[in-house]
């Protein structure tokens, strides 16, 4: 299925066609970057999507929280302004390779194509690590789910009931745990606990919560008939149900870009980009979830807008920044991004930094060094969650040196103290 304008072929014949921008991933990060592009004038801007419609994650998330809106009203919103701006939509359509620097090798349902691009933006996402990686022994029943799974069979198939299981176990620390327990209980589904690993967090609420315990094996064969739980004090106990969801822990969707030779960040196992998301490759963008793992899609989508920006500064001719200064995430910090930044006193505008923390620290202490240099210190006076980030100005920016290698960034609790959970 196509949305948007007709597709003549470029001169390579039927299978091979040339555009200004392609974006691969119609989710909220390449659907905002297109409407942008396509809005400024940028040419034929085309977006490859593989699933049977566009808008991402958020299509199957009932639940409020996307910019005041519930998940599937973002969605139709984010293609409604692509398409309306002029990009061409094309749902059902895979990037599965590249060709060469700007070439991707795509699978349409009309058959193979070679799509060439002056820009190519990244923005295929995140996905929750499936249970092999999670390392949870037992056998591979049937009721074993993520909540992409879950969601997508109650919101998008419909289903219900017995068709879900009929007392499941959700595992999870983050907020979207609550988010599958609600649609379970939506759906007609008997939520028996939710296992959280983390001792504190958000409120998962709704049923009891086993803070600091882990699911130490799957139980059954056919349907899964329940969980062995490992408590914060070692022992173990046996949770009856015919289904579990497991969720967080996400994943950037990064097969695509590993394939084309864009560099990836150590730390978020994402392209590394600047504060322009540009890749190390030139012409190569990349925005979205696919940098880190999970974000809000009202993140996602602000960082589409910032990329539309760098791409049109591409296509007017703009030089290719060189490597920049790369960030190594130390101490309490589980990860930052961008990874990399322009140094020394031409480094431009001061670029904020998206920083999670690994645990909750109370008024934790932000520490940046380059070698020996202190760069930058200070005491953030507020409480961070490993389940939501922190907006921060990299001031000290501008006072790096351009060839002195690796900054890096500490989180610490200067106090050392842990902090009680709330209930």
């Amino acid at each position: 299925m196509s949305t948007g304008p007709a597709l003549p072929d470029g001169p390579g014949g039927s299978g091979e066609r040339t555009v200004d921008v392609l974006v691969v991933g119609g989710g909220p990060a390449g659907l905002a970057a297109a409407a942008r592009l396509a809005a400024a004038g940028a040419g034929r801007v085309e977006v490859l999507e593989r699933e049977r419609a566009a808008g991402g994650v958020p299509r199957h998330c009932a639940h409020g929280g996307f910019g005041g809106s519930t998940g599937p009203v973002f969605a139709r919103r984010a293609v409604r302004a692509a398409v309306r701006a002029g990009a061409a939509l094309r749902t059902g359509v895979g990037a599965t390779g590249w060709a060469g620097p700007l070439t991707l090798e795509v699978t349409a349902p009309t058959g193979p194509e070679r799509i060439t691009a002056r820009a190519v933006v990244l923005a295929t996402g995140a996905r929750e690590r499936p249970r092999s990686a999670r390392l949870v022994p037992g056998a591979r029943p049937a009721g074993v789910l993520s909540t992409g799974e879950l969601q997508q069979s109650v919101e998008l198939f419909g289903l219900r009931g017995e068709r879900i299981g009929r007392r499941a176990v959700v595992v999870g620390s983050d907020p979207v745990a609550r988010h599958a327990a609600r649609t379970l209980r939506g759906a007609g589904v008997t939520v028996v606990a939710t296992v959280a690993d983390r001792p504190h967090g958000p409120r998962l609420g709704g049923g009891p919560v086993l803070r600091g315990a882990t699911v130490a094996e799957l139980v059954g064969r056919g349907r899964l008939s329940g969980v062995v739980v490992r408590g914060a004090d070692g022992r173990t106990g046996l949770l009856r149900c015919d289904t579990v969801v497991f969720t967080g822990d996400w994943l950037p969707d990064h097969e695509l870009a590993r394939s084309g030779g864009v560099p990836l960040d150590p730390g978020t196992r994402g392209p590394s980009v600047d504060p322009g998301l540009r890749t190390s490759v030139p012409g190569v963008f990349a925005a979205g979830n696919l940098l880190r793992g999970v974000e809000p899609a009202v993140v996602a989508a602000a960082e589409g807008r910032v990329v539309a920006d760098a791409v049109l500064d591409h296509l007017a001719g703009a030089p290719w920044p060189g490597p920049g200064l790369p960030l190594r995430a130390e101490g309490a910090l589980r990860r930052l991004c961008p990874g990399r930044l322009p140094a020394g006193p031409s480094a431009g505008p001061v670029p904020t930094l998206l920083l999670r923390p690994v645990e909750r620290l109370l008024a934790p202490v932000l520490t940046v060094r380059q070698g020996d240099r202190l760069l930058y210190e200070r005491r953030i006076p507020a409480l961070l969650e490993p389940h939501r980030s922190l907006r921060h100005p990299a001031y000290w920016a501008a006072d790096a040196d351009p060839a002195g290698g690796a900054v890096a960034v500490r989180l610490s609790d200067g106090a050392g103290r842990s902090l009680p959970g709330r209930t």
